[in-house]
């Protein structure tokens, strides 16, 4: 078994290769503006309106992008990042093609002023500001100098230029984009005009749940009806149970024993000199780095600690021990450690407060402050006698005075240990009792000190072994893993059952799509997603998974086609629907004609009162958002009742008690200028979303990645 480990070790190893080799791309340098859309090699990742999306190219954007953001993004993030990326390119593109929009080499200088790029002191003059015959030089420089970055510049280049235009076209789009004096006045109105309401509701909730019977056919019939509002991408169910790789109780108590042998000397013979050696142990060491060295997973540790730097669990008995004395075998973590006392300092920590009084010329001096060297000294003394007065709260005096940037805490700099501050500071600190005030110069100003607490500071030495999963763990979990997936077969029963019986978790996850790479439980599986999507994979095909913690062994339960829902897959959707319209007419049906009295008795509800309601606003007290209810108010006249409304929690019948028209105003530009600029606002994402939605696109991602 331990063969089989070694295996299936090396194996996850030889796979992550695998994987890593697909990324790996030979980077030339035509990053231009003019070369995307140009000749492509090998297979497609996609088709967008028609036009062919290379691998080959989209792989080495993929590259490029991940060495930008680095390990915090998964590789199907940057996948995900790229393609949108790409589609964004090539939809625009068309746009910019059909509109002749062009950059030109002054107007990319011109676009950089206004971003961030502006700022690279290498473009700057010697007053800080972007020089564009600087920047043009600095590029040229790269060229010849510097081929590295004036290939990373080049793709810089080319981002800059679809940013420039986009700007160019999106600013088109918004030059046509106004709203007129008559759509202020009336956005103004529904804003303003408030209307007082009476009002009788009966709840879709008077009416059981039980007592209305919808049919499979009936669900299917309305899918049908609105097959938009109910297409599904391709799907797939899984179920797994997940054997994790972790240390059993036999493992933990082994590492427990074997530190604990480390403790006390030890005699073992020595072949060479034919006698018994005696082992220093932990207790009796003389070299403690090198005995940690031996015998630990981490080395000894010689910085002074306080106790807030220990493990909150044993700080108190670990800051309590005698030098020389022994604390453990403890459970720290996922360690069993033993801890030594080497050393202590007595009040080696010092907290303590200040009050800085800064002067022009000091270090560090904030150019707001204008006192000169005298005057801060001066301010200084005065603060120390104020200081030092009964009842005076020192935090409040240093928020109020102090230049530091401890000031908002009070001038409270917490603990620290000698060397950390100027030997000025750091001497009135460790010199001082606790409650001391005094002044003190430094080449940052005058510091008016106040010593809060010392406590001791001490040398812990602490062996420490990881509490991992022995071989025979390792080795009799991969049986448990690989006769469960044998034993399964391709009936669902069969695997929750043969689970059941040996008190494993089956874990459902439902509907994952062809690019989802992360599974409630197990986190990033994109192998598995693959596999589940593969067109060899059947429902009730199980597969067993080397994961980073141990194995997965998964069954395929469930496959969903691209196209209109299933009725038992949007019965869960379509249910509530249906069953709120039967509850509409039934309600409708038994209260049609009658008064809003009538109806408050009937049903057991009462009559209630709204006020101040607007269209802009449609929220009814007592019974929620409710905008078809308020939009039917607005078209009433005072006095008026209405028929029965369906809203959306129940169905309503209103009178209008008062209506308060909006002040007229002389001219309606501000509300007719508020509309334009928020209609502009959102120009940018409301016309891609647009032209995305209306584009022709083919998505391969799921083959490639």
């Amino acid at each position: 078994m331990a063969v089989l480990e070694n295996i299936r070790k090396r194996t996850t190893v030889l796979i992550l290769i695998i994987g890593l080799a697909l990324f790996a791309f030979v980077i030339s340098g035509v990053f231009t503006s003019s070369n995307f859309g140009g000749e492509k090699v090998g297979s497609s990742i996609a088709e967008i309106n028609g036009e062919d999306i290379s691998i080959d190219e989209f792989r080495q954007e993929v590259e490029t992008a991940s060495r930008r953001v680095g390990p915090t993004a998964s590789s199907m993030q940057v996948v995900n990042q790229v393609w949108e990326n790409t589609i964004r390119k090539n939809v625009l593109g068309e746009q910019f093609e059909d509109l002749g929009i062009g950059i030109e080499q002054d107007q990319i200088v011109d676009f950089l002023r206004s971003t961030g790029y502006a700022q690279n002191p290498e473009f700057q003059n010697q007053n800080g500001q972007f020089d564009p015959n600087i920047f043009k030089q600095t590029v040229a420089d790269w060229k010849v100098n510097n081929p590295a970055q004036y290939e990373a510049w080049l793709q810089t280049e080319n981002e800059i230029i679809q940013l420039a235009k986009e700007q160019t076209y999106f600013n088109m789009v918004k030059a046509g984009v106004g709203a007129t004096l008559k759509e202020g006045e009336l956005d103004y109105k529904l804003a303003n005009e408030k209307m007082d309401i009476k009002y009788v509701r009966i709840p879709y909730s008077s009416i059981p749940d039980s007592t209305i019977t919808v049919t499979k056919s009936e669900i299917a019939d309305y899918v049908n009806d609105h097959k938009d509002e109910y297409k599904q991408d391709p799907a797939r169910d899984l179920q797994y149970v997940y054997f994790e790789e972790k240390p059993s109780e036999a493992d933990e108590n082994e590492i427990k024993v074997a530190i604990t042998k480390l403790l006390d000397d030890t005699i073992e013979y020595n072949s060479q000199t034919d006698r018994n050696d005696t082992i220093r142990g932990f207790r009796n060491t003389k070299d403690v780095s090198a005995f940690l060295d031996r015998n630990s997973d981490t080395k000894f540790d010689t910085i002074y600690k306080a106790k807030k730097d220990l493990p909150a669990s044993v700080a108190d008995t670990l800051m309590s021990l005698n030098i020389g004395q022994i604390y453990g075998p403890y459970k720290d973590g996922g360690s069993y450690k033993m801890s030594k006392m080497i050393a202590r300092k007595p009040n080696g920590s010092v907290k303590a407060s200040h009050i800085l009084l800064a002067y022009t010329g000091a270090t560090r001096a904030n150019p707001d402050v204008t006192r000169t060297k005298e005057e801060a000294e001066a301010k200084a003394k005065e603060l120390l006698k104020e200081a030092k007065k009964s009842g005076v709260v020192f935090s409040e005096l240093a928020r109020d005075n102090s230049d530091g940037p401890s000031a908002p805490q009070g001038g409270d700099l917490g603990y620290f240990q000698r060397g950390v501050m100027v030997p000025e500071f750091n001497d009135f600190a460790f010199n001082n009792n606790v409650g001391t005030i005094g002044l003190v110069e430094t080449d940052f100003g005058f510091h008016i000190i106040k010593v809060d607490d010392k406590e001791d500071v001490v040398q812990i030495a602490t062996i420490a072994r990881e509490i991992v999963a022995s071989e025979q763990t390792i080795n009799t979990l991969f049986t448990e893993a690989t006769k469960f997936e044998m034993e399964t077969t391709d009936d669902e029963s069969t695997f929750s059952a043969i689970a059941k019986k040996e008190e494993f978790v089956v874990r459902p996850v439902n509907k994952i799509k062809a690019l989802d790479e992360n599974l409630p439980g197990l986190t990033n599986q994109r192998n598995i997603v693959q596999w589940a999507f593969n067109g060899d994979t059947e429902v009730g095909d199980v597969k067993r998974f080397n994961i980073n913690n141990g194995y997965a062994v998964v069954q395929l339960t469930g496959s969903y086609a691209e196209g209109v829902m299933s009725a038992e897959d949007a019965s869960v959707l379509v249910l509530p629907i249906i069953r709120k319209e039967r509850k509409a007419a039934k309600i409708i049906a038994a209260n049609k004609g009658k008064d809003m009295s009538t109806i408050a008795s009937d049903n057991s509800v009462s009559i209630s009162n709204a006020s101040a309601l607007t269209v802009k606003s449609p929220t009814i007290p007592g019974a929620g958002s409710e905008p078809v209810v308020v939009g039917t108010a607005y078209g009433m006249a005072e006095g008026a009742t209405s028929g029965l409304i369906e809203g959306n929690t129940g169905i309503f019948k209103i009178e209008i008690v008062k209506r308060t028209e909006a002040p007229k105003l002389d001219n309606y530009s501000v509300y007719a200028n508020q509309l334009k600029t928020s209609a502009a606002s959102r120009v940018n994402t409301s016309v891609y979303n647009a032209l995305k939605d209306a584009a022709k696109i083919e998505d391969k991602r799921a083959t490639f990645y």
